[in-house]
């Protein structure tokens, strides 16, 4: 049997502090599998098209077929307000399973709470004003609900944030907007710096045809000038290298005192990076102790949801915390590779690293230059130099076989998580892991794009669980 017949789907459900997700998780007699059961009508998952007796296959991306249910509820859990589904109808899953196929390598589709990850989103869009205003009307329409975007001057504060010519604006820094009056006190009122949530008229459509109330939490982050950002560390033998503080007059936890060449200091945290959630599960409210205790609990691994100060402060504007994880999270662990030829400029960055320590990092990409133009990007970790592996040479070394190039250069780089991810799974990071797939471009001053055609070699295989008889009860947990 193809594995392509048995295709599950990827469902990404969001709920606020106050909600669940909609529905049982279970084990049951003579049933092998995590069952979903009980949906709560209108609810996460119910909108986001689980279906009753759909398996749990991946929490998060862990295969958790094999898992103890009790291991499977706590991931979900700690995963706080957003978690990533691998769900398989229950027919397909019998089937696969009556057949002995490996559902830990079925490819699959996304959905979020009921959206393909292809189907239009709202949008959240960040304005700073500037001397000239924010660079946009607002109009109501007869005989329509709602507030309209108008008169979204080009190049305006406005339209650089992703706004658009008949937007609707659904709500103001988190509150709802009905009335013109209301949006323009609000508006008024705000300080200097909005956060919008719209949506475009095909958005507002596909939405109200699937009866799904429009959130910000459905909508796309793609727009905003600040993220947050996913760290995944390694610790070292000196542990992490960062001190974790609370700050007086400042709510939340902050990263400081960060060692430099320390693992923290090589993934990016800064210092007074806000600490949001450590493998997924949110901090606010908890004490310094157990935040410590989080991170000690993860062992050797962990990983961070952080936000700078402008971070922080964009998402304070919307009444709202940053999600548990953002759109860039489900990155393909793959390398890029890139080449380019040196301009009268140069190549247009700067190798970075320690003088005598192994690791090397690319910083202050030129916008525009040879290097921008190739794909590289600030913190991405050099691996390979003209075929070279250069992952344990110094930075004397690495410099040296650059200069050597001539006038034409290629890189395997990777970005930090990536390298980090592939490093924690004893993944070689090498050109066959670009695949056909991969987005590896040639850029000359004539841009042409070149395509591996090495397959990826299989990463390695999530350890067989041994067998165990099944529960001769029912369990179940409301999630």
């Amino acid at each position: 049997m193809e594995m392509a017949r048995y295709k599950p789907r990827v469902i990404s459900l969001n709920k606020r502090s106050e909600q669940t997700f909609g529905f049982y998780l279970r084990v049951e007699h003579e049933e092998e599998g995590h069952l979903v059961r009980c949906l709560e009508m209108g609810g996460n998952a119910e909108l986001a098209g689980m279906k009753d007796g759909d398996r749990i296959l991946k929490v998060n991306g862990t295969f958790v077929d094999g898992l103890p249910h009790s291991e499977v509820v706590e991931l979900v859990r700690n995963s706080g307000s957003s978690v990533l589904f691998h769900v398989l109808d229950e027919a397909s899953y019998k089937q696969a399973k009556a057949q002995g196929v490996n559902l830990a390598d079925a490819h699959s589709s996304p959905v979020t709470n009921g959206v393909s990850k292809h189907a239009p989103k709202p949008k959240l869009c960040y304005l700073v004003k500037n001397n000239s205003g924010y660079g946009f009307s607002l109009r109501s329409v007869k005989g329509k609900q709602g507030l309209y975007m108008t008169e979204v001057i080009p190049g305006g504060v406005a339209d650089q944030a992703g706004v658009r010519l008949n937007d609707r604006l659904l709500e103001v820094n988190g509150e709802d907007m009905e009335t013109h009056d209301q949006a323009v006190e609000k508006i008024k009122s705000a300080g200097g710096a909005l956060l919008f949530l719209l949506v475009d008229e095909e958005t507002e459509r596909h939405y109200q045809s699937k009866h799904i109330k429009i959130g910000a939490w459905l909508a796309t982050t793609k727009y905003l000038p600040h993220k947050p950002r996913i760290v995944e560390m390694t610790k070292g033998s000196d542990g992490y290298g960062f001190l974790l503080k609370e700050e007086p007059k400042l709510s939340g936890h902050f990263i400081r005192e960060i060692d430099r060449g320390s693992p923290a200091d090589r993934v990016g945290l800064m210092d007074m990076d806000r600490l949001v959630a450590v493998d997924g599960k949110e901090v606010a409210g908890f004490s310094h102790e157990e935040v410590v205790d989080c991170i000690r609990m993860s062992g050797n691994q962990c990983s961070l949801l952080v936000v700078d100060k402008e971070t922080d402060q964009m998402y304070e504007k919307g009444l709202t915390s940053p999600p548990s994880y953002n759109e860039d999270r489900e990155e393909d662990l793959k390398p890029k590779l890139c080449r380019m030829e040196k301009t009268s400029a140069g190549y247009g960055f700067h190798l970075n690293g320690i003088q005598g320590v192994c690791g090397q990092y690319i910083k202050e990409v030129v916008k525009g230059g040879a290097a921008d133009r190739a794909g590289l990007e600030d913190e991405d970790m050099v691996v390979e130099v003209n075929g070279v592996n250069v992952e344990k040479s110094t930075h004397e070394e690495v410099v040296g076989l650059i200069r050597s190039s001539g006038s034409y250069l290629e890189m395997l780089v990777a970005s930090r998580s990536v390298y980090d991810r592939l490093t924690a799974k004893g993944v070689p990071i090498t050109r066959a892991l670009l695949g056909e797939t991969s987005y590896a471009q040639v850029h000359t001053p004539e841009t042409r794009e070149i395509r591996q055609e090495t397959p990826p070699p299989a990463l390695p295989e999530e350890p067989e669980q041994p067998a165990r008889s099944r529960v001769s009860f029912t369990c179940k947990n409301i999630i």
